[in-house]
């Protein structure tokens, strides 16, 4: 997707307050994880264009299972998702999720496997951050909408036995 898109899509999705309408926002990822999961791993809309992954995680404070579509990037042959929420003031619930249990599942097109989150931070954040930027302009724009530091996550695949989370988890 155009950054230009991009911008428009987030601009639409902030109109329509989803942000602060949880159901909403429940409503708009379980369509997304919908066609993701109908489509092999593609998807419209929002997302158009994106490499797009399916994050199962942990609730932090519900530990319960929660999934989510985020884009997603490849740097040196390392899987990164960045918390921008569009420049929004307050970290994404995801990334809260991954600070209280760092053990996830990914669906990445048909491939569906267990990842541990590592936040990165430092020289490793500032490199790779600029790396984002370059690779996305828009990062960069919602970095000027909001004094956070945008936390960038590395998802490193695991294969041990008993760390599977089941990645048929649908949406309610």
């Amino acid at each position: 997707m155009a950054d230009s898109d991009t911008d428009k899509a987030i601009a639409a999705l902030r109109e329509s307050d989803l942000g602060s309408d949880p159901a909403a926002l429940r409503a708009f990822n379980r369509d997304v994880v919908e066609e993701f999961r109908a489509n092999g791993g593609k998807v419209g809309g929002t997302f158009e264009g994106a490499d797009v992954l399916l994050l199962t995680m942990t609730g932090a404070r519900s530990g319960q299972p929660r999934l989510t579509p985020l884009e997603y990037f490849v740097i040196d042959g390392r899987i990164l998702v960045v918390g921008t929420y569009g420049g929004a003031p307050k970290d994404p619930a995801w990334v809260y999720n991954l600070r209280a249990n760092a053990e996830a599942h990914v669906e990445i097109g048909t491939e569906s496997y267990d990842v541990v989150a590592h936040e990165l931070s430092g020289d490793e954040h500032r490199k790779l951050f600029a790396e984002l930027v370059r690779l996305a302009p828009r990062i960069g724009v919602y970095r000027t909408r909001t004094t956070r530091q945008f936390p960038i996550f590395e998802l490193r695949r695991t294969d041990g036995p008993g760390r599977h989370m089941a990645p048929a988890f649908a949406l309610p």
